[in-house]
């Protein structure tokens, strides 16, 4: 179940990161490589990471098939694909679940500590996307807007939570499944997002040197 569920988050995940490719009117072969980027991106710099090579989209292939798949799909069928995108964000926020999940229990297999451990399954979930959005030259969404980092790194939580309290794997991932996905379901559905930064009036710079020059003025007796 768990393979499966891999794969369908691998596919969901290549739809979302070819349909980029459509926004920039990229031809066939950039609509293939953001699907594999986005679908696989995450996981690759995991194992590499972990030091798991070759990576297992390598000893798998199926994953990097059904990413070809996606793109196809998206190349041929994007407008019918794009009436129905609620129900691939939702098919998106279940993919994140699961592959927060599958990249906290490949860190855990590879005995690391709880930092790491949470670390691999945020990579694992957003690393892809990341890769997408740099390769067509964007500021990565995970670090910009919505609440996908966060609802990751709560599905790695839970998954160190949850083997503290004694559960067994299929638990672990199941719970870390569970909250991953539905926070990422209630921060769609309520438009949640994390606070962001205002921006400054000038560059900190100017800033720093406007505050030392009012300190230096004489002042009025």
């Amino acid at each position: 179940m768990t393979y499966l569920l891999d794969i369908l988050g691998t596919l969901v995940f290549a739809v979302s990161g070819a349909f980029r490719a459509v926004k920039y009117e990229l031809d066939l072969l950039g609509v293939l490589v953001l699907a594999v980027a986005t679908g696989v991106g995450g996981g690759i710099l995991r194992d590499l990471l972990i030091g798991f090579v070759p990576p297992s989209a390598f000893r798998d292939e199926t994953y990097l098939l059904v990413c070809f798949l996606g793109g196809l799909l998206v190349f041929l069928a994007a407008p019918k694909i794009a009436r129905r995108w609620d129900l691939v964000m939702a098919a998106d926020a279940l993919g994140l679940g699961v592959f927060s999940a599958i990249g906290a229990a490949k860190a855990a297999e590879f005995h690391l500590g709880p930092v790491g451990i949470v670390m691999m399954a945020v990579l694992t979930a957003t690393g892809g996307g990341v890769v997408r959005d740099i390769l067509v030259r964007e500021i990565p969404a995970v670090i910009r807007v919505d609440f996908y980092a966060t609802a990751a790194l709560c599905g790695g939580l839970s998954f160190l939570a949850a083997g503290l309290a004694g559960m067994n794997e299929f638990f672990q991932l199941l719970i870390s499944i569970i909250v991953a996905t539905g926070l990422r379901l209630i921060a769609m559905i309520y438009r949640i997002n994390l606070p962001r930064v205002r921006s400054l009036p000038e560059s900190p710079t100017e800033l720093t040197h406007r505050h030392k020059a009012e300190k230096k003025k004489p002042r009025a007796f």
